[in-house]
């Protein structure tokens, strides 16, 4: 699963990489520990153009009666998700980027849980694949919300847990958020794990294990 991860590159750079936010600089705030209901940095297509704001994590489909299912649903099957009632209409129509600098994972070791911080050799930010949906409130208030695909582990990963977010190659960013791209089969080459060689783990401080934690060094390495 994915259920926290980072992103504190410079502003700028994501525009760069990503396109123009629909908000503004002084808005966009670094965090070292994202978590479940927080807002998250996302990019969409609106059918003309990328957008990249916030959309809050953890999918709340149109007919929920509960925002708080939500808490249940920060991630999805890669494999299932076209399938499913929660998620079928937004893999079709409603695909997102959430932008990232790395996640974490804890690996199970002899009766512990070890924090590992997972990013990639080269430090550059990445997206990995999800889904968005909006959802009305009693007052007719919108909520926008996403989950994050995941997917089989890859080499590297596979010590640590069993799955993986969809990290998507650059290449394959456009075409995952293009609305006119429905097809199971058009999307299914691109939600496969991250090949080997790209990315790297070390363990970092169990002060990540809070949310309420969210400062530098929680990114640093462990010294074993």
């Amino acid at each position: 699963m994915c259920g926290r991860y980072s992103l504190f590159a410079e502003f700028r750079i994501i525009e760069e990489r990503f396109g123009e936010a629909t908000f503004e600089e002084e808005d966009y705030e670094e965090s070292y520990n994202i978590a479940p209901s927080q807002m998250v940095l996302s990019v969409i297509n609106d059918g003309t153009k990328n957008r990249l704001g916030y959309l809050k994590w953890g999918f709340v489909p149109t007919w929920a009666k509960d925002p708080k299912v939500g808490f249940k649903m920060i991630n999805a099957r890669a494999e299932t998700a076209h399938e499913k009632p929660s998620f079928r209409e937004a893999f079709k129509k409603r695909r997102c980027l959430i932008v990232a600098d790395s996640f974490y994972e804890w690996k199970r070791e002899e009766g512990r849980k070890i924090p590992m911080r997972i990013k990639m050799k080269n430090d550059q930010i990445f997206a990995m694949a999800g889904l968005w949906e909006s959802w009305k409130d009693d007052n007719g208030k919108l909520v926008h919300t996403c989950t994050i695909l995941t997917t089989e582990a890859n080499g590297l990963m596979s010590s640590i847990h069993e799955r993986m977010p969809v990290i998507l190659k650059k290449e394959d960013e456009q075409s995952w958020l293009n609305p006119n791209v429905h097809k199971v089969e058009e999307l299914r080459p691109f939600l496969i794990p991250l090949e080997d060689g790209l990315l790297e783990a070390y363990e970092v401080s169990d002060k990540v294990n809070s949310p309420k934690n969210n400062a530098p060094e929680l990114i640093e390495k462990v010294s074993g």
